[in-house]
């Protein structure tokens, strides 16, 4: 289930929720109930478990 950011539109607070694909209705501010909510845009983090090597840099080949 993705999360969700949003921004009430009447106290300002900003608050996350946890939503089932399309259940986007009902939607109210934790801080004050209002419904006059607005989704915001999210940035979403990635990672890996193992640490990648760095690079070599173009054009050395290593030998010689």
């Amino acid at each position: 289930m993705p999360i969700f950011e949003y921004s009430c539109l009447k106290c300002g607070s900003r608050f996350e929720k946890l939503l089932k694909s399309g259940s986007v209705d009902g939607i109210v501010c934790p801080g004050c109930g209002s419904d006059q909510v607005e989704k915001e845009f999210s940035v979403f983090a990635t990672g890996t478990s193992a640490p990648s090597a760095p690079a070599a840099p173009p054009g050395c080949s290593g030998g010689g």
